[in-house]
């Protein structure tokens, strides 16, 4: 086989690939669709529990009440079919590697796609309520708060990011020392600005009461160690001599 028509057979590969990802979210978004509303409901129930009764929320534009459940029922199809997704990335990369290497990615996809949903679920059940809590305590005597649907998706889709994110801590280090980017040393020594970086992000993605930042910094603080306590055990062998 010549490089052109191997380069070409890697492309129909991908091509093929790309398709089998496309069609797995579009047969569970077409699932997902008739129950967008309700599944509207569930997202926005955090804010909801924490209004005054008959408080409520409100669309400012015309075709909102439409496209914003249909986002949303996105946005579940996508987490639903991402075993689909990283299925066919996995078989698409997987030929090019060697044994050792696919003993370390596969575990590595799996494990970053269970924490990006645990951060998510986090984001959800745990810190949701507390800024929801705050916004709506805090808001002066005789103002009721109203939230259009498409600021209050936009807001967790931001915080749902934030924390999935937060939560692949773990393996980005990881990575790092695997390749030998770093070394344990190195990860422990820089301790100290990992804890004030992660109050900065903090500071930066949630609101500005003092616990929902704590809620996300902390966290990535403790995966942090996490990740150097996993690699320990997964860093190459020249750097067990460096750290020695």
């Amino acid at each position: 086989m010549t490089p052109t028509d191997s380069f070409i057979s890697h492309l129909l590969e991908l091509r093929n690939r790309l398709l089998k990802v496309v069609v797995g979210f579009l047969i569970v978004f077409i699932a997902l669709f008739p129950f967008s509303n309700k599944i509207y409901a569930l997202l926005a129930y955090p804010l909801l529990s924490k209004m005054p009764a008959g408080g409520q929320m409100i669309a400012t534009a015309v075709t909102t009440p439409f496209f914003v459940p249909m986002k949303v029922a996105m946005l579940a199809a996508f987490v639903i079919s991402l075993p689909n997704t990283l299925y066919q990335i996995w078989s698409f990369i997987a030929p090019g590697l060697y044994a050792h290497e696919k003993k370390f990615m596969l575990p590595l996809v799996i494990f970053s796609s269970l924490l990006f949903l645990a951060g998510m679920s986090f984001a959800y059940f745990l810190v949701f309520p507390v800024i929801f809590g705050f916004i709506v305590g805090t808001a002066p005597k005789g103002v009721a708060v109203m939230t259009d649907i498409g600021n209050y998706l936009d807001f967790v889709i931001t915080l749902f990011m934030a924390f999935g994110l937060a939560f692949e801590v773990p393996i980005a280090v990881v990575l790092l020392v695997r390749f030998g980017w770093v070394n344990i040393k190195a990860l422990k020594d820089s301790r100290p600005y990992v804890i004030v970086g992660a109050f900065i992000i903090g500071a930066i993605f949630t609101p500005p009461d003092i616990i929902s930042q704590f809620m996300l910094a902390v966290p990535m603080w403790l995966l942090y160690e996490v990740g150097i306590l996993v690699s320990q055990f997964m860093q190459p062998k020249e750097n067990l001599i460096g750290d020695a």
